[in-house]
């Protein structure tokens, strides 16, 4: 999709909406880049507003009002996922190119709907997930490059928060709340795109989530590969890391990684991997860099809507896998939310 780019060299004038803890990540984030700076902030809450606001920002309630106060050139949309299509929308309306913390939208219909208002604005519109930046999520796609042909990606993500709150009583909580992760890093690794899957969600008996809080998915990528995914937020002990242990089965040889140090690789031969130059930096800071150099230079990013819808799409054909106990096609799925 084609955009509007702002070409200047000057650092991008940001609007952060959300003031919540994650907002408060970003404008420490934004704070401490080259490339951007936090002009305002905004949120239900002024006074919570004012206070993540840093000296010289702007601060308010309307996005409209502080955007046109600060002279923004962009919007961070940091706000809970149901606030996604308005706050989203709005921003497009006003000319602003948007970075949204995921998920694309609260719903797919809703995602659908975001993903055309970008196209018909003619604003650049990205989601950012932040685990796709990890350094050695990126040594590690760069080892499997060098293995050939992929058979198996499997994750395995076992922990035990006790959050409180909404996520103790969403219905697919782990899915929903946290796969998207992994969902949307299996796709980066394979280079591959969702063709179907089948999943099945449980809640083990003594489970503090009212939803399901364990799962078992199989999908289906472009090329043939599979990639197999079991978790649980309800499994203390021996616990995995955030971004779970992954193994990645190759025509070459196998590759692991813990999701905190480097992958180990045992290869059949010697292969030439490659450099790690295009690495755009770990976390919110990854995020951060791609979307400034897709305004700069046109080129679409990673995770542009389009894209991350499509992984998006994988954790709602694994919700209706699990509801119906049937394999589902992701198209058919996305075919639904469009209408």
């Amino acid at each position: 999709m084609s955009f509007r780019t702002i070409t200047d060299d000057r650092p991008l004038r940001l609007v952060i909406v959300g003031a919540g803890q994650m907002g408060r990540t970003w404008v420490e984030a934004v704070a401490g880049s080259r490339l951007a700076e936090v002009a305002g902030v905004v949120d239900l809450d002024e006074g919570a507003a004012r206070a993540a606001a840093p000296p010289g920002a702007a601060a308010g309630a309307s996005l409209g009002e502080v955007a046109r106060r600060s002279a923004a050139d962009a919007v961070v949309d940091v706000t809970a996922p149901a606030a996604h299509l308005p706050v989203t929308l709005e921003a497009l309306e006003l000319g602003l190119p948007v970075l949204g913390e995921k998920p694309l939208a609260a719903t797919l219909p809703e995602a659908v709907k975001l993903v055309r208002a970008a196209e018909q604005a003619g604003e650049l519109f990205v989601v950012s997930q932040n685990r796709r930046f990890h350094p050695g999520l990126w040594r590690l796609k760069r080892e499997v490059a060098a293995l050939g042909e992929v058979g198996l990606l499997t994750h395995q993500f076992f922990k035990a928060p006790h959050f409180g709150g909404f996520r103790e009583a969403m219905a697919h909580p782990l899915v929903v709340d946290m796969a998207i992760h992994n969902f949307d890093a299996a796709r980066f690794l394979l280079d591959a795109d969702p063709v179907a899957v089948y999943c099945e969600e449980f809640n083990p008996s003594w489970s503090w989530y009212a939803g399901s809080a364990a799962t078992t998915a199989v999908f289906e990528m472009s090329g043939g590969s599979r990639f197999v995914y079991t978790g649980s937020w309800c499994s203390p002990g021996l616990e995995t890391s955030w971004n779970s242990d992954w193994r990645v089965s190759a025509a070459g040889g196998t590759a692991t990684w813990d999701g905190i140090g480097e992958p180990q690789v045992e290869a059949l031969r010697p292969r030439a991997v490659a450099t790690a130059e295009d690495y755009p930096g770990d976390d919110l800071r990854g995020s951060l860099a791609v979307f400034v150099e897709a305004l700069r230079t046109g080129v679409e990013p990673m995770n542009e809507c389009h894209d991350n819808l499509r992984s998006l799409a994988m954790v709602h054909a694994a919700i209706a896998s699990a509801e119906t106990g049937s394999r589902v096609r992701v198209d058919e799925v996305l075919a639904a939310a469009e209408g």
